[in-house]
């Protein structure tokens, strides 16, 4: 796998619509772990529910959480690294939905896991096809190509 792989994407605007409210949802969610930002807990609050619930140490569980989804979140939005960043996001809901919401049942309204797993498919759609059109991964790829088909015809 090369560079240009990670930026590259033969998607079109459908993405752009995917990326944009997915990831500011789950940079919200991250917030309110890392921040207590929109009603959250913050690092400590939910640091001590995960311990809570087996995930330990509970403090790094909810950085790291927090961050996957904070900073995951802003990169889907912007459609930066959004390969990568749509990986971190789906492994981060397949946690969510084994670890907090499978017991549950597929319903929201008991806790389950249908928005985690809403997210989890999103996010290994974008994973698969990319930024789109409309992103700062399609500008980069076109700079990549651009320099790479220039480094080919001066050698």
């Amino acid at each position: 796998m090369n560079i240009q792989s990670v930026f590259s994407t033969q998607a079109g605007i459908s993405a752009l619509f995917l990326r944009v409210p997915v990831g500011l949802i789950l940079a919200a969610h991250g917030s309110q772990k890392l921040f207590g930002w929109f009603g959250g807990y913050g690092l400590e609050g939910t640091g001590q529910w995960m311990a809570s619930i087996g995930l330990e140490p509970g403090f790094l569980m909810a950085l790291l959480a927090g961050s996957a989804e904070f900073f995951g979140g802003l990169a889907l939005a912007a459609g930066l690294l959004t390969r990568p960043a749509a990986l971190l996001t789906a492994f981060t809901m397949l946690i969510a939905i084994s670890s907090v919401h499978i017991d549950n049942g597929l319903f929201m309204a008991n806790n389950g896991y249908e928005y985690a797993l809403t997210l989890f498919v999103v996010s290994i759609a974008l994973a698969v096809q990319g930024a789109g059109s409309f992103s700062v991964d399609h500008i980069i790829s076109k700079k990549l190509g651009n320099s790479s088909a220039l480094t080919a015809a001066l050698a």
